[in-house]
């Protein structure tokens, strides 16, 4: 696959939805273009349609009209079986509630998206502790769900939407459910792994610190995407 293709890309994508009779327009025209191992910050006031778009980047809602691109190949139009396989072999997704499998312990977690791909036990095993080992949870590794602390099932969702080796992550709020403290320790785990594997990454977040560590930001509102100020420069904060 040719190196300048885009990882992402969404071509004025429109998207509305229904209710009470009302038609509500929360997509109006958005575009989007992520590079080869850029990691895009997504910022917006709350109900700006954050969750939508990464629901259409990552195929599982479809919007009223656009084109959904991943790494040269358009999705927009491509039926559920093919949409299937793509998000389980191009894409990962964290979460802001991790939704890990209560019965299994952490390593349990991260092996079994490995094997519905078709890895062997011993791969998926090798390639689970590694990922727990770099999000600093080598001594966890057997511990189920309810043992282990917030931060630390996230940081268990985190190894599994990597395990597959995506080529774009996605994640949604991922540190929204913890504490301050917790957040960015966290965040720094997901983003030093993510630099580090070469993935391209979306991230939406309420945190402008965070944000302003990612190579770049975009902000959603009035259903349209425009990018941000450098990290470098003042943000304006007004909408939080």
């Amino acid at each position: 696959m040719n190196s300048t293709i885009s990882t992402l890309a969404l071509r004025h994508i429109c998207r509305h939805y229904m209710q009470g009779g009302q038609r509500l327009d929360v997509l109006k025209g958005a575009d989007l273009t992520i590079a080869p191992r850029e990691v895009v910050a997504l910022i917006g006031p709350s109900g700006s349609g954050k969750t939508t778009l990464l629901q259409i980047a990552g195929l599982l809602d479809l919007p009223n009209s656009g084109e959904i691109v991943l790494d040269g190949q358009k999705c927009h139009l491509a039926d559920d079986e093919l949409r299937t396989s793509l998000r389980r072999d191009y894409l990962g997704f964290v979460y802001q509630y991790h939704n890990l499998l209560p019965d299994f312990d952490a390593l349990e977690n991260v092996v079994l998206p490995q094997l519905i791909a078709g890895k062997s036990f011993h791969q998926a095993s090798e390639k689970a502790a590694w990922l727990l080992n770099k999000l600093g949870l080598s001594k966890r590794l057997h511990h189920r769900p309810a043992a282990l602390s917030g931060g630390e099932q996230q940081r268990v969702a985190i190894a599994r939407a990597l395990a597959n080796t995506p080529k774009l992550l996605l994640a949604d709020e991922p540190t929204g459910n913890l504490d301050p403290k917790t957040s960015v320790q966290v965040f720094q785990a997901l983003l030093d792994i993510v630099k580090g594997t070469g993935l391209s990454a979306l991230i939406a977040t309420h945190n402008l610190d965070l944000a302003a560590q990612m190579d770049r930001q975009v902000q959603l509102k009035d259903g349209q995407l425009s990018d941000v100020l450098s990290p470098k420069k003042p943000v304006n904060r007004s909408f939080y």
